[in-house]
């Protein structure tokens, strides 16, 4: 409700950081699956030109099924969650077991400070601790995506928050509880710690190769899911953006097939750009287009919450629509302080340079745009979403 209140270009220059986001979380996922998962349960010896052509070919599936239908999108997506959910709590139990019965592993690896203990800058700003925040910083992102789905939602405005606050919460919780099972059952932190791929290692050795093999194939089928809902939701935002007339080719973009009634156009550019980022980036440049994707959920996030206490005292109240009563401005400004920290976590390292560039750069492109708009097309700025025809895609 923020964003709708604010500024024609605090919203325009958000949806296009929105966008650049989404754009290269699909690659960052899609590559993910190909390097640390498909390939490692092929037992395929890592090759960046191997992983970049699995990530191409599940790009392309997963933009026909995004084209083909929303539902089944859906479908994926919802077995994905329950398959997860079922193989974390297996796994939990299964660890437990094996280190209560082996004796290998320790609960005193959750305190251990492992290969970093004689590190002098651990705490320090851009340190170890704050590297390994960046995990959970780039893992617990993205929820808030649905709401980009959200016209296809019954009741939107109470189902949607709801669906994001539970699923942040579920993954928050058995996230951490999987994190706990695993560290305690490290038997050898040295050794884990040097290893490619330390979860199925960690795994392989307390539970043997079946397990190991079952997780693969669990994580396959997550980062697909993830990555085919990401292209879902990324096509959705141009679809929207383009409907109001702020994106580029709007006209275009804006189309929807009739029959599948997705939006054939915006799915293909982003598989399009998808594609040339595979293929046009070198290994180090793609790397540091991915870590800066992490950057920029943050802002969004940031941008989004000050929007909202800057106008919160004039947004509509909306009877049954989601609320948290007393706890709003509370809930916001503590979200505010964490993600100035997450940012400043994100930020510090010397490593972030180039990332850190590189956002300014898109969140630039995005501005121009906008200058573009208000000095050619300033109605399009104003216009209600409501005011603009979608154009159905005759077969």
């Amino acid at each position: 409700m923020g964003l709708a209140a604010g500024q024609p270009e605090d919203r325009l220059v958000v949806r296009f950081a929105g966008f650049f986001y989404l754009g290269i979380a699909v690659v960052a996922c899609d590559n993910a699956l190909a390097s640390q998962a498909f390939m490692p349960l092929l037992g395929l010896e890592s090759d960046e030109r191997t992983a970049r052509l699995i990530t191409l070919i599940v790009l392309l599936v997963q933009a026909v099924l995004t084209i083909a239908s929303t539902r089944i999108v859906g479908i994926i997506n919802a077995s994905a969650v329950v398959v997860e959910v079922v193989i974390v709590g297996v796994l939990v139990i299964a660890l437990a077991i094996a280190v209560a019965t082996t004796g290998l592993g320790s609960v005193d690896n959750l305190t251990s400070r492992g290969i970093t203990a004689g590190s002098t800058d651990y705490f320090a700003l851009g340190g170890g601790l704050m590297l390994a925040m960046l995990m959970g910083l780039s893992t617990l992102v993205g929820f808030e995506a649905a709401a980009n789905l959200a016209e296809e939602a019954k009741d939107p405005h109470r189902t949607v928050p709801r669906a994001i606050v539970g699923s942040v919460v579920a993954a928050g919780v058995l996230g951490l509880v999987f994190l706990i099972a695993l560290t305690v059952s490290i038997p050898d932190v040295t050794r884990i710690s040097g290893s490619g791929s330390p979860v199925a290692a960690i795994l392989r050795d307390q539970l043997g190769p079946v397990v190991e093999t079952t997780l693969l194939v669990t994580v396959s089928f997550a980062f697909f899911a993830c990555g085919l809902v990401m292209m879902a939701t990324a096509a959705r935002l141009v679809f929207a953006m383009s409907r109001d007339g702020r994106f580029p080719a709007h006209r275009l973009m804006r189309r929807v097939h009739p029959r599948t009634q997705t939006p054939i156009p915006a799915t293909v550019l982003i598989f399009a750009g998808g594609v040339v980022l595979i293929v046009a980036l070198p290994g180090e440049a793609l790397l540091q287009l991915i870590t800066a994707s992490t950057i920029l959920p943050i802002l969004i996030y940031a941008a989004t919450v000050t929007l909202y206490l800057t106008v919160r005292k004039r947004l509509d109240r909306r009877k049954g629509a989601f609320d948290l009563g007393p706890f709003e401005l509370p809930v916001a400004i503590v979200a505010l302080i964490w993600l100035v920290l997450a940012l400043i976590v994100l930020v510090t390292p010397g490593e972030a340079l180039v990332p850190v560039l590189i956002v300014i750069g898109l969140l630039l492109l995005g501005g121009l745009y906008f200058l573009g708009m208000l000095m050619f097309d300033r109605k399009s700025l104003w216009t209600a979403p409501g005011d603009i025809p979608v154009i159905a895609v005759r077969n």
